[in-house]
């Protein structure tokens, strides 16, 4: 998902775990803080361990790690920098402060530190540190230990049943406002359309949501693979159910030609180009089937506004679980080949497919892109349209198009 703020646009993708690694940031440059969320990788903090004041190896992400107060992968008094607003009082301190935009990590942009930002993230103290990667998250009884303020069966984790445990109520200043209310579920991987939606796992430790649209091949985002003037497609998609996964190596890809990571990254003005084709080695679809295109955009507004759409990725905040929304809608389509929509989507949805069912099969319309800023209210979330790449279908699924990985130019710099 990306951000487009302060003239520069920000790629919030491929999370694949509550607790990604990150890199040190510059505090003063927002931009730069919301385009190094673009590539997190699926590194788990690990337990706490000693060191000094911020000589942890979480300190300076502006995520507070320590016990008691964040997430425990600091030992006290090792995170100092990062948990100073927690423990002394929140603030409204940063720089970014008061632009009507949470900054914090994680329910934020990431580019203040957290409790720095307190005007712009009303009420997100109990949704910090939280997540929804119990298994049985979503089903309306709060499954977290006992606990201050929540009364739970303790079949979950602590702090991994968030949305039954603390509500499904999110600012609209969140990057995952969720238009006020988190609706997603969770779903079967063994059944029909679930079980041909699965992740791609980069070998630089990435992840996105991709779908099989072929016997064997994928539709994902572009900038899943495509990142800061270089390809990165090496990787494996792996889908099904936990213990019956089905897994294959991408071999080839396509990309549209005027496709830029930076101009991406910079603007909304390619948005509609954000789509790859992705070729793997093994013929998965003869064996779990997969799911035929439609150009539902361009069949005109009375069919799109009628539209039923079912979305469904890995979110950043799911765990190892397909979660997704079930009867949301597209809200507007654009010339460039997006379209609005009001799916509960986020980080780690990138490349996630958005379907309509029609005579008992679904049909892909469209896939998951960014967030675009919106100054008259909340983040506007973007899709591309299959109307962008359908026309490419045919010709690469038959091997007359395309660029082998790791070919002449699968990685290319500038």
């Amino acid at each position: 998902m990306r951000i487009a703020i302060v003239g520069l646009a920000a790629v919030l993708a491929l999370a694949a775990g509550a607790s990604a690694g990150r890199a040190p940031q510059t505090p003063s440059d927002k931009p730069v803080a919301l385009a190094a969320l673009l590539r997190q990788a699926a590194v788990a903090k690990p337990g706490a361990r000693g060191g000094g004041d911020d000589s942890c190896r979480w300190a300076n992400d502006r995520e507070c790690d320590e016990p008691g107060v964040g997430t425990g992968a600091c030992t006290s008094g090792t995170d100092a920098s990062d948990c100073r607003w927690l423990i002394g009082g929140e603030a409204d301190a940063c720089q970014w402060a008061r632009d009507g935009e949470c900054d914090e990590p994680g329910i934020g942009t990431g580019a203040c530190v957290q409790g720095s930002d307190r005007s712009d993230c009303p009420g997100v103290s109990r949704l910090r540190f939280r997540n929804d990667s119990c298994a049985t998250a979503f089903n309306g009884v709060c499954n977290e230990p006992n606990q201050p303020g929540i009364q739970g069966d303790g079949s979950c984790e602590i702090r991994t049943d968030r949305r039954d445990c603390v509500g499904a109520e999110r600012p609209l200043t969140l990057n995952d406002h969720f238009f006020g209310r988190d609706d997603r579920i969770f779903m079967d991987r063994s059944q029909d359309p679930w079980r041909v939606i699965g992740q791609i796992h980069m070998d630089d430790g990435s992840a996105c949501t991709a779908t099989l649209v072929g016997v064997n091949v994928l539709i994902t985002a572009a900038h899943c693979i495509h990142t800061d003037g270089r390809i990165a497609a090496a990787g494996r998609f792996e889908t099904g159910p936990a213990g019956r996964m089905s897994e294959a190596r991408i071999t080839a890809y396509l990309l549209d030609p005027r496709f830029d990571y930076r101009r991406f990254v910079g603007g909304n003005d390619i948005d509609g180009l954000d789509w790859a084709l992705l070729r793997i080695d093994r013929p998965l679809g003869r064996q779990l089937g997969w799911l035929p295109m439609r150009n539902l955009t361009g069949q005109g507004q009375g069919a799109w506004r009628a539209a039923r759409l079912d979305q469904a990725g890995y979110s950043w905040d799911t765990g190892e679980h397909l979660s997704g929304n079930i009867g949301c809608r597209m809200t507007e389509v654009f010339p460039d080949n997006t379209f609005a929509h009001e799916c509960d989507t986020t980080r780690g949805d990138s490349g996630s497919p958005f379907m309509i069912r029609d005579g008992g099969r679904w049909y892909v319309v469209g896939v998951d892109s960014n967030f675009r800023s919106n100054p008259k209210g909340p983040r506007t979330y973007i899709a591309v349209s299959a109307a962008s790449f359908i026309e490419h279908l045919n010709a690469f699924s038959a091997g007359r198009t395309g660029t082998p990985v790791g070919g002449a130019t699968g990685t290319r710099r500038k």
